[in-house]
């Protein structure tokens, strides 16, 4: 993946004479990719350099970190607050990074890859100061509740800068192990054109591991303000095996490839089967690192090992393309689809995933050229072009016709839930904006933000691809970084796919997409080992009515390994009655919290009743310990 950014860099000078890339839907992905890195130049925080391009912003965030002693000025806002969270954060510079490692000459190309580079850094120069020792990361600047009572520019800010650290008495693995992963992968950047610079940046990242290994907690547990807005619901197992991986890409140290292979049960590496990856889950992006040292050979004694990370790799793929044995729901008009609020982040760092696993299947040896799914094989051109569509619907073809990119397209997203977008800039009136005046004067406008948040990718629309262009509507046009890092990589990919032939290939109608689990015999992926985990329902009850028959399903579900099973999660669609005796979680159903794990040989029960047909149960993640 150790990409020569010093030859890469040698390409810049074909940008002037480099064609624009478009796609078959006549998008001009060069250009989204443009306005998607000078997004990051809005969300700034500090003292903005003589290079700035947005320029109606200006220098913030000038004393955070004053009051701890420490100089936390820099970094970036993570959405439309003015709010520094460190987990959101990291995860942007770990996506960013990836995607200039995998597409950076495509980048360049484009005439991008220093602007990249750039925005890289910002984040990383930030994490320096913010890990002022071993085991000490501030890990957020300012809080979400008082930032919240405010609607004011970044420059103006009159709310709380204290700054929050996690250290051994206040631990905090899963942010320590983002950062790591972050500044490990960034490393890789800055490896032949500021080799000193990289190597302080693996030193900090070989730190950080350390502490959030040794020293093992949530960190919304010790930074207590950040639980209602980025709190850690997938625990902390997935960033520790997750740094793991970066330091091996970027070390090639054997400690961290058997880091990864012998926590895989203990941290859920092996365990976890899921179609989400975002700044809280990181399974799959796990998994798709671990099938490409699996399919580099550079597995060693580990292959079998990473041979299981490497099949729930293939189940996100399969379940976002529509041929796994369970699948990501699609809006009608083809777009996938997890929750209301931002969806877009889950479509473009699936599409990231979806991207990179489809080049290794192409390029590299053991692959097979392709992904095994319940439903059929998912071809490398195949899986592009899905990535394609998801992209295309976000530029604008969709039922709308409105481009979810602000800025990009004739219809665009006006309203964007920003502060610093929905105030007039202070170069232009630097008069002082108030808490209550930004919410009185500048919150309730019915007309367009007076300062165009170029690049955002917004939340998006609802399950039914409607969408309101509301200010107060946060939950669709609230932009944040981690909607656009993932998709810096996928533009610069598709920006240099024509003439690969992906532009040949049509997807099938979206009537044609298999939306629905197949049928049972078909709901395990036939590559996959025996499951730990035995899933067994039965009908335990039948009454009719006048209009209708409703069945009792008892389910029990048994821990078949040797090990004790903690962590349990599993999934539950189709179900069209009321379910008892399991708790709904972020990540599908838990068991309740008096049984906190099952040991070996041991079961749980849960019932549900319904209509006719049973839901489909299956098993989201689980951690052998």
């Amino acid at each position: 993946m150790a990409t020569n950014v010093m030859a890469l860099l040698g390409l810049l000078a074909l940008a002037s004479v480099a064609g624009m890339a478009s796609g078959a839907g006549g998008h001009d992905y060069a250009l989204a990719l443009k306005k998607s890195i000078l997004y990051f130049e809005a969300q700034r925080s500090g003292v903005l350099p003589p290079n700035q391009r947005v320029t109606w912003r200006e220098n913030s965030g000038l004393f955070d970190g004053k009051a701890n002693g420490v100089d936390l000025v820099g970094g970036y806002y993570d959405a439309g607050d003015n709010v520094k969270f460190g987990l959101p954060m990291a995860f942007t510079v770990t996506m960013m990074s990836w995607g200039i490692l995998e597409y950076g000459k495509q980048m360049a190309a484009a005439g991008e890859l220093r602007n990249a580079m750039d925005a890289v850094k910002w984040g990383t120069d930030y994490f320096i100061k913010a890990h002022p020792e071993p085991d000490v990361l501030y890990g957020e600047v300012g809080d979400g509740d008082t930032d919240h009572s405010c609607w004011q520019r970044p420059e103006d800010m009159s709310t709380s800068r204290q700054a929050f650290r996690i250290d051994p008495q206040n631990p905090g693995s899963d942010l320590a192990g983002e950062t790591a992963a972050a500044m490990a992968a960034a490393s890789l950047v800055f490896r032949s054109t500021y080799p000193g610079y990289a190597n302080l940046l693996l030193e900090h990242s070989k730190q950080l591991f350390a502490f959030a290994d040794k020293y093992r907690g949530k960190y919304d547990a010790s930074i207590t303000v950040a639980r209602n807005y980025y709190g850690s619901f997938s625990g902390y197992g997935d960033e520790l095996l997750w740094a793991a991986a970066w330091l091996y890409e970027a070390t090639e140290e054997g400690c961290y490839l058997e880091y990864l292979a012998r926590n895989g049960d203990a941290l859920g590496g092996t365990g976890w089967s899921i179609n989400q990856f975002g700044w809280d889950v990181k399974y799959p992006g796990v998994q798709v690192l671990a099938a490409k040292f699996l399919l580099q050979g550079r597995a060693g004694a580990h292959a079998a090992t990473l041979q299981r990370y490497r099949q729930n790799a293939e189940f996100f793929v399969c379940s976002c393309v529509g041929k796994g044995a369970v699948n990501v729901p699609r809006t009608p008009g083809g777009m996938m689809y997890h929750q209301r609020w931002n969806n877009l982040q889950f479509v473009t760092s699936a599409s990231f995933l979806l991207t990179v696993y489809a080049d290794y299947a192409t390029r590299l040896p053991g692959s097979g050229g392709g992904v095994r799914c319940p439903g059929g094989a998912a071809r490398p051109y195949e899986i592009l072009a899905f990535v394609r569509s998801q992209v295309n619907y976000i530029l604008g073809d969709n039922p709308r016709g409105t481009s979810y990119m602000v800025g990009y397209g004739g219809s665009f997203p006006r309203q964007v839930h920003h502060r610093g977008a929905s105030i007039v800039s202070v170069r232009k009136n630097p008069s002082f904006v108030s808490c209550q005046e930004g919410y009185s004067s500048w919150y309730p406008r019915q007309a367009g933000n007076p300062n165009v948040l170029e690049g955002a990718i917004v939340g998006g629309p609802d399950e039914y691809d409607d969408f309101a262009d509301e200010r107060n509507n946060y939950e669709q046009t609230e932009a944040a970084t981690y909607n656009s890092a993932p998709l810096l990589g996928v533009l610069a990919r598709l920006a240099g796919a024509c003439g690969t032939g992906l532009e040949e290939y049509q997807l099938p109608p979206a009537t044609a997409v298999n939306q629905t689990s197949p049928p049972p015999h078909r709901r395990r992926p036939h590559h996959a080992p025996p499951s730990p985990v035995e899933i067994e329902q039965n009908v335990t009850r039948t009454w009719a009515t006048r209009r209708a028959t409703y069945n009792r399903y008892s389910v029990t579900v048994t821990n078949r390994s040797r090990k004790t099973m903690r962590e349990l999660h599993l999934g539950v669609s189709e179900l069209r009655g009321r379910l008892w005796g399991l708790d709904k979680a972020r990540y599908g159903y838990v068991p309740p919290r008096w049984l906190p794990a099952l040991r070996a040989g041991e079961s749980l029960r849960f019932v549900y009743v319904q209509l006719g047909t049973p839901a489909n149960v299956w098993v989201t993640g689980y951690k052998l310990v």
